[in-house]
């Protein structure tokens, strides 16, 4: 097992921010970290990759129980690399910037050189290896930043929003090296993301947390809720046109979620609509691993997950008019 923690807990001048009961991540895999802000991604990284310590429980790593003093953590650092959203390069050269962690170590000139060489042709920077850091751009920064992380052969890479301010472009050669990377070498990778697709495509699993804590699903879909004088307090209002049916009471203000998976689709049959049942059209579809994320326009933009089996059953694809039901066990309550 690569991480395991029980009971982890963070907190930050009394506020917990991270609340994990039980957690393990298993060696070798491509891992996708999603959450909203605020959610604590940043702070699970922070731990994984030795940063910082929990406030409490336990932690193992590579079935060792994880002791947060200097002497413990700094071999471990060595094996688990974090690749920031926003790297910093010295203003020396790129093959410097890429051979500074090796130099500390002591490796020989020739010997680094050999290794900076093969960790800048991995991710499509050999011709800038006399080039200066402070003349690249966003997206080749990161792609240093990752050679740099590789050229001191950790068994574990983190990555924080790895493509969250580069171009296209970039964000398609920063996909293609973190795939070649576990494909190549082997190793484990944890991508923190906002960019569900991206998770998608790259990770084999995917973790979501919301308020600190795993969650069965992303929560997407999030609404603020109006209750309207005169009418049933199960009746939720996510917009001025659209509303939920709750099974129990709401409050004005309450945040509510609807699990993607849970939406029902159906082809408009032109009828009237009955209780609890909206209209609308389908406004996107892309892939998702063996489903198909629809984007339907009912007033609000809703998010639904449908297996690509069913989607090809009900013959639905881009601009065809909706029946779409909302059942209450797919809506979680937020506060």
């Amino acid at each position: 097992m690569l991480y395991k923690a029980r009971n982890l807990r963070k907190e930050y001048d009394g506020r917990v921010v991270l609340d994990m009961p039980d957690f393990y991540l298993e060696e070798g895999r491509v891992y996708g970290l999603l959450g909203p802000n605020g959610s604590g991604k940043s702070t699970l990284l922070s731990i994984l990759s030795f940063l910082e310590p929990p406030t409490g429980g336990n932690f193992w790593y590579r079935d060792k129980k994880v002791r947060f003093d200097e002497a413990s953590l700094l071999p471990l650092r060595r094996e688990v690399v974090l690749v920031d959203q926003h790297p910093i390069l010295f203003s020396a050269s790129v093959a410097a910037n890429v051979g500074f962690g090796l130099k500390m170590r002591g490796v020989g000139t020739g010997e680094r050189n050999r290794i900076v060489e093969e960790c800048l042709d991995l991710v499509g920077m050999r011709d800038f290896f006399k080039t200066r850091g402070y003349r690249l751009s966003g997206g080749e920064t990161q792609r240093v930043a990752i050679a740099r992380a590789l050229a001191c052969s950790p068994r574990v890479l983190l990555f924080d929003e790895p493509t969250a301010s580069v171009d296209v472009e970039s964000r398609i050669a920063i996909e293609a090296i973190i795939k070649r990377i576990h494909e190549e070498r082997g190793m484990s990778v944890i991508v923190c993301t906002h960019d569900r697709l991206q998770a998608a495509r790259l990770a084999q699993e995917i973790l979501f947390l919301f308020a600190g804590r795993p969650s069965e699903f992303a929560h997407e879909n999030i609404f603020s809720v109006q209750v309207r004088e005169g009418e049933e307090a199960t009746r939720a209002w996510v917009s001025d046109s659209v509303a939920v049916e709750l099974s129990g009471p709401v409050q004005d203000g309450d945040k509510v979620s609807i699990n993607p998976k849970s939406i029902i689709i159906e082809p408009d049959t032109g009828s009237e609509p009955g209780p609890g049942q909206l209209q609308g059209h389908i406004a996107q579809l892309s892939s998702e691993g063996n489903r198909v994320r629809l984007v339907v326009e009912v007033g609000v933009p809703l998010t639904a997950l449908l297996r690509k089996k069913q989607l090809v059953e009900k013959g639905l694809t881009v601009g065809d008019p909706v029946s779409v039901r909302c059942p209450d066990y797919g809506i979680e309550r937020l506060g």
